[in-house]
């Protein structure tokens, strides 16, 4: 597969209507032409993106099937022939288990899809109640690179980018419905400064291309602040949507710096994968034998 060196990116900052599929995927398809007119050759949706965020015991009647077969799927391929593209939603498996998931499609195929790994309990969150954990990860081939995905409380975690950046994620896609906490005299909530300086960090460390789609708007009593934002493996921001604004916000990349940046820092060169693996037998072992 040759490799655009050089492309532009759509990170789309949706208000998604709770347990709408048609009237999101028509948002979809509205965003994916505006994208396309001002030249994207990438739109990335945020997590859950067609279906909403709190859907508790809506969850089994929004699942998708990411198929040409399936009717919002057939749509999102056919668009996907000009631009490539990420959705977020609910992939019910032959199993009848739920999870939340993001698609990559590209030239009417799907490329990937990732189920979410962690699924938090704790504070605003219960989404451990309705879905499956997520339990494999892997980065991917597409005509912008090797690219990684991850869903919101992913991100959270150090292992699921670490483990991508190994296996050759120079861009990763981070998608979220993240909501506003934490006011404070800044002119941005907590949970924004939290989330930027976590993205910037990660673009930082692996020096690579991080881009986050986070959503917008009111659902059930929460409010998504938006903020996506786009960063080259310098950790300079390339892109930022403003807060609380549905629309789309372009960036443009050049993959040459990720040459130009690892001449300078090669801690991809660096990095002692076989003292990692030794070290976590050694603590899974520590940890086996004081549970006996």
């Amino acid at each position: 597969m040759i490799k655009a060196m050089k492309f532009k990116m759509a990170l789309a900052q949706l208000n998604t209507h709770l347990g709408d599929v048609q009237r999101n995927l028509r948002k979809h398809l509205q965003f994916i032409e505006q994208a396309k007119a001002q030249g994207a050759d990438l739109i990335i949706f945020p997590e859950l993106s067609l279906t909403g965020y709190v859907l508790q015991d809506l969850v089994s009647t929004v699942a998708l099937s990411p198929r040409r077969e399936d009717p919002v799927f057939g749509q999102l391929l056919e668009a996907s022939q000009e631009i490539d593209l990420t959705v977020g939603f609910v992939e019910e498996d032959n199993r009848h288990r739920f999870f939340i998931a993001a698609a990559y499609l590209s030239r009417g195929e799907v490329v990937h899809i990732h189920h979410k790994l962690y699924l938090p309990t704790y504070g605003l969150f219960d989404e451990g109640r309705f879905f499956a954990w997520g339990d494999s990860i892997s980065a991917f081939d597409t005509r912008f690179g090797r690219v990684g995905m991850l869903i919101c409380e992913d991100f959270w975690h150090a292992s699921p980018p670490y483990l991508l950046w190994l296996d050759g994620a120079d861009l990763f896609l981070f998608m979220s419905a993240s909501p506003g906490r934490g006011i404070s005299s800044a002119s941005r909530l907590e949970s924004a400064r939290w989330v930027e300086q976590l993205v910037q960090a990660y673009a930082n460390l692996f020096t690579a291309f991080v881009a986050h789609a986070n959503r917008v708007g009111y659902e059930d009593g929460l409010n998504f602040w938006g903020g996506s934002t786009l960063f080259d493996p310098d950790g300079v921001l390339l892109a930022k949507a403003p807060y609380l604004e549905e629309g789309l916000t372009f960036g443009e990349l050049d993959l040459n710096q990720l040459h130009r940046t690892r001449a300078r820092l090669p801690l991809l060169r660096d990095e002692r994968t076989a003292l990692v693996q030794r070290e976590l037998d050694r603590i899974l072992r520590r940890a086996s034998q004081a549970n006996r």
